[in-house]
């Protein structure tokens, strides 16, 4: 699935990367007289490279008109292009065969790299030089390894220390897909890597051709089936600047001392380039621990940022959604339980949908019964209750039942006082209500991600008898939310680097599509204030004229105890019930009293947003 603006870059690019392959394979097979070898290895480069293995092909090596070949690849920056697409070709190939091994296996970073280095270098010293180029070479198998050795090392060295820091910090970066064979997005970080390792061992294999350690491009003619006389006798070039095509048997001309320098600079700088990274990933981890996580703008990774904390923080992906609900579609839903054998039974299912909060605003989140907030769940004081509760989340999760007094092994906590429920599997929740007011219940397991990101929902139990708790002509709940929508993708909002909210939402909406209720002058409403959010406190404040605070927590407030305000401080977790008064007509707000709270994504819309709903009261 096409998640990030990278991915539709990287399809075009991949695209194109298809026809350059195809164009330099039939190029090469059908006009460019040169050996099968470097045939091969201009096509895999082209594969990796896509459109800059064209350019380099066009410019380096295709024949410009028959009979030229020879003349036109003479220059050595063309011979060390020929040199180090040889390298490459092998090389990286190994290296990316590896490196979907290591992911499969699930093999930490920093042993991922090693694997790759010495599978990189074993098929680039044993296949790609050794045995491909045995018959050009001449001698024995064994002997063209021992004469490959030296200049693969060194060649290999410097690319891998183009490539190893390129695909760690990558690969490790906010969008961890790029760990994942599965994702556009690793092959598009294998294709950036290929080309930092190009780039880093072009000078050194130059410098290689030049001393005729290595070769570079060659020109092959066949006549029936024969390469021409005058070519296989083709006197071995200058030693000075490979000016000619340097054939394989050339006698290398270099010192000891120099030998040594190069291999001693192309070392460190391969353990430059694999010890980097370091610094700035937890290069402990592998694909399998971080699962593909996208981390949020702005979040602080560090070599020690764990795992955990990536997925905690991850966002939703969207093809984990499996319910897309209505634009107008409403959460905080009545939720008629069915009867058996006197126990109210309710069902509830977790699953990700998607899920508007503005018309044009649409989140990914985790939801009970394909809403957000989850259905309301309302009975009375002493009723004995079963709550089933299927996982569809692409993780583990409980519910808890917030402020209400039931057996320790119902209240949900995981791994406290229940094993976790796992994806597809059904855990039932029994009690009886002891207790009566505003409650709510979420989820308490990986609470800060799946709470955050739309697990809850409000638990009203009436008293018995009725009497005992204040009444008003009209009763709205009002759930608290945070939000953070960045770059299309949804992240569970958290006071923390990175993970500030941007949106806010009431009963599941941001204003101007929150509800507006209509009242008469005179009427009443109870507005109960579910503190269902994560991160702040919201000063809930109504306009209009002072509220009655009647409740807290659940707890009627005995009359001595009630007392008026016009704003009240909800915090996480909190409840209040407070009666207003409709003293006039007009449009009168209930809003947060941040501002910033009271914006969609930091902008006011039709008056507002966010936290602000209205009491439309007439005459």
């Amino acid at each position: 699935m096409l998640a990030q603006p990278i991915d539709y870059f990287l399809v075009a690019w991949f695209a194109l990367a298809g026809l350059s392959t195809g164009c330099v394979a039939w190029d090469q097979f059908r006009n460019n007289p040169e050996p099968v070898v470097m045939k091969w290895g201009f096509v895999l480069v082209t594969l990796y490279l896509g459109p800059i293995g064209l350019l380099l092909y066009v410019m380096a090596d295709k024949e410009p008109r028959p009979g030229e070949h020879e003349a036109f690849i003479e220059p050595l920056w063309k011979q060390g292009v020929g040199s180090t697409i040889h390298c490459v070709a092998g090389d990286a190939t190994g290296i990316i065969a590896a490196a979907v091994v290591t992911a499969a296996l699930g093999l930490p970073m920093w042993l991922d790299l090693i694997v790759e280095y010495l599978a990189g270098f074993a098929f680039g010293l044993f296949i790609f030089q050794s045995l491909f180029m045995k018959n050009m070479m001449g001698g024995t198998y064994w002997q063209n390894v021992r004469k490959s050795f030296m200049p693969e090392f060194i060649s290999m060295n410097a690319m891998m220390a183009g490539m190893a820091p390129v695909m760690t910090l990558l690969m490790m970066g906010r969008d961890m897909r790029a760990m994942e064979p599965t994702e556009l997005l690793f092959w598009g970080v294998m294709s950036f890597g290929v080309a930092a390792g190009f780039a880093v061992a072009y000078p050194v294999n130059v410098w290689m051709v030049s001393r005729r350690m290595k070769h570079g491009l060659m020109t092959e003619r066949h006549s029936h089936g024969q390469p021409r006389a005058e070519e296989a006798a083709r006197p071995a070039p200058a030693p000075h600047a490979g000016h000619h095509p340097t054939p394989p048997q050339a006698i290398p001309q270099v010192t000891r001392p120099q030998l040594a320098a190069v291999t001693l600079a192309t070392g460190l700088m391969l353990l430059a380039g694999m010890t980097f990274p370091s610094l700035f990933v937890n290069m402990r981890l592998s694909a399998r621990d971080v699962g593909g996580a996208i981390m949020p703008p702005g979040m602080v990774m560090g070599w020690d940022t764990p795992a955990e904390a990536m997925r905690d923080m991850s966002a939703v992906h969207p093809r984990q959604v499996s319910f897309t609900a209505p634009p107008a579609a409403q959460g905080d839903q009545v939720l008629a339980p069915r009867l058996e054998g006197g126990v109210k039974v309710f069902e509830l299912d977790a699953s990700v949908v998607r899920w508007n909060i503005l018309p044009d605003v649409q989140v990914e989140g985790y939801a009970f019964n394909h809403q957000i907030p989850g259905p309301r769940l309302r009975v009375t004081e002493g009723d004995r209750v079963r709550i089933r509760v299927t996982n569809h989340l692409p993780e583990t999760t409980t519910v808890h039942w917030h402020g209400l007094i039931v057996p320790n092994d119902m209240d949900g906590p995981a791994r406290i006082v229940q094993r976790p429920v796992k994806t597809g599997e059904t855990y039932t929740y029994e009690f009886t209500t002891e207790q009566s007011g505003t409650y709510f219940y979420h989820s308490h397991d990986k609470v800060d991600r799946q709470q955050a990101l739309g697990l809850y929902g409000a638990l009203i139990i009436d008293p018995k008898p009725p009497v005992l708790e204040p009444t008003a002509d009209h009763e709205y709940v009002i759930q608290l939310q945070e939000w953070l929508k960045r770059e299309g993708l949804t992240y569970p909002a958290m006071q923390m680097e990175g993970g500030m909210p941007n949106y806010f939402t009431i009963n599941g909406k941001a204003f101007p599509a929150t509800d507006s209720v209509k009242m008469k002058v005179g009427e009443t409403i109870k507005l109960r204030f579910v503190g269902s959010n994560n991160n702040f406190v919201h000063p809930m404040h109504v306009h209009g004229g002072p509220f009655t605070v009647v409740a807290r927590d659940g707890n009627v407030l005995p009359e001595s105890a009630r007392f008026q305000a016009d704003t009240v401080n909800v915090g996480p977790g909190q409840r209040y019930d407070v009666i207003w008064k409709a003293a006039k007509p007009g449009k009168w707000l209930v809003h947060c009293h941040i501002p910033h709270h009271t914006t969609n994504n930091n902008v006011e819309q039709d008056g507002g947003g966010g936290l602000m709903m209205v009491l439309d009261v007439s005459a």
